[in-house]
């Protein structure tokens, strides 16, 4: 029972690692429901590292079982940190046999830490499958969820030379107007990545809509590139 052990090792050693006084800290930190036990995200990093060498998932599958069973029965939020972090195995790479797993996490995470732990995986995707997950991306940035809309703004923020330019430019025009700060923050943190790879794209663009982009957007998107 591979996957079971694999949780279960997950699960013990995170335990067995808390620190009560921290993780009063950082449950208010996080402002969550959800309890911590106070593990360093580093230390959770190195204790699914260590379940993996120790139990490897075999297969895709019993590898989205494990992720999934870490999440759905999390009791405190590190659980879905490492849940996050078996995510990133080779063999899940460019599996779009991922993209549910990683919606779930997104739509029942719903806060910053969970939601942009994915983006690079979504990023794989897109590469390895662009012509799944470019409509995909752009039926998420008009999306009814706020957290799937700013997975769609921050999808590329790993592409550097590979960056969609035309996807690019229309989740963030789908979202330019939005109030949520969240929104906003994501709109210039994806334009300031792109600005280390083509800072006049990211000039250009954000001179060309600077109407609609938020203050915040905007400031966040030309934080790196000298004044003209």
């Amino acid at each position: 029972m591979t996957t079971r052990d694999l949780v279960q090792s997950i699960r013990s050693s995170i335990r067995s690692a808390a620190d009560p006084d921290r993780a009063r800290g950082a449950q208010a930190y996080m402002k969550s429901d959800m309890p911590s036990w106070g593990v360093r995200v580093p230390e959770v990093r190195k204790i699914v590292k260590a379940a993996v060498r120790e139990f490897p998932p075999t297969s895709p599958d019993e590898l989205r079982a494990a992720v999934y069973e870490l999440w759905r029965q999390a009791e405190a939020r590190e659980e879905r940190y490492a849940a996050i972090d078996l995510t990133g195995l080779k063999m899940a790479k460019a599996d779009l046999d991922m993209l549910p797993v990683y919606e779930e996490i997104i739509r029942t995470g719903a806060w910053w830490d969970l939601v942009d732990g994915v983006a690079h995986r979504i990023c794989a995707l897109l590469i390895a499958h662009p012509g799944t997950m470019k409509p995909l991306l752009l039926r998420w940035a008009v999306d009814h969820d706020t957290w799937i809309r700013r997975t769609a703004i921050t999808s590329q923020l790993a592409a550097k030379e590979g960056t969609e330019t035309d996807l690019l430019a229309a989740v963030i025009r789908a979202n330019m107007t939005d109030k949520e700060f969240f929104i906003r923050k994501a709109i210039g943190w994806a334009l300031r990545e792109y600005s280390k790879t083509d800072p006049e794209w990211v000039r250009n663009f954000t001179a060309d809509n600077a109407s609609d982009l938020s203050p915040l957007s905007i400031r966040e998107a030309l934080r790196l590139l000298p004044s003209p």
